[in-house]
């Protein structure tokens, strides 16, 4: 499949058609949150389980860097239950298929920074799923220099949500750069686009869930 064939950046891709109208929304956890911040239409996947959900970026590092998180909020992965760990790595196992199929990846980079000073920006347990292409880091001094824009400035998750809750308040415009990093160009997505992609993957992700039953 093409990266391109609905990808929620092409101009062809709509939420508003009649594929919307077949996808119900997801019955989320009431109160999901991802530390501190309040997560709804940037929510693409819950577990079936209910344990684990999957969000997509305000700003990701690459194409389909997306974060699959645990429901119950813990900073540290030694703090998960069995079965909440379980379930979340069997999430990153799923989701990551998707992420290969549709973003036409030969790779992922899947992390976990487990502590602060691991580089976790947010005190709550999450997974860095980033689709990869040969030569995609090229610019940045080859492929294993993502890692060090995720302990970064412009890899902070912190950051990027507290950008995304300023903008529901009002107090930023959603189009505003950070100023840190040497990706600064990179801008921030408004959460019409984050919804598009979310919509998207959802869609996605479920043909897989139907493929594996």
């Amino acid at each position: 499949m093409s990266a391109n064939a609905g990808d929620p950046t092409s101009e062809h891709h709509s939420v508003s058609g009649p594929e919307q109208l077949t996808m119900p929304p997801l019955q989320l956890p009431p109160n999901l949150k991802f530390g501190p911040f309040s997560v709804t239409s940037q929510v693409f996947h819950i577990s079936n389980t209910k344990l684990s959900y999957g969000l997509v970026n305000l700003k990701p590092l690459l194409p389909g860097h997306i974060l699959i998180c645990p429901v119950r909020c813990v900073p540290r992965l030694s703090q998960l239950t069995v079965a909440e760990t379980t379930d979340l790595f069997n999430t990153v196992r799923i989701i990551s298929r998707t992420l290969e199929r549709v973003y036409s990846a030969g790779a992922l980079n899947v992390a976990v920074q487990d502590g602060v000073d691991a580089g976790q920006s947010v005190p709550h347990v999450h997974v860095h799923v980033i689709p990869r292409k040969k030569g995609d880091y090229d610019h940045r001094g080859g492929g294993d220099q993502i890692y060090d824009a995720m302990d970064g400035e412009e890899g902070n998750v912190g950051r990027a949500f507290l950008e995304i809750q300023q903008q529901r308040r009002g107090r930023v415009n959603h189009r505003k750069e950070f100023s840190a990093g040497p990706d600064s160009d990179r801008k921030p997505r408004s959460e019409e686009e984050m919804q598009k992609e979310a919509f998207w993957l959802r869609s996605e992700v479920e043909k897989d869930y139907v493929e594996e039953s």
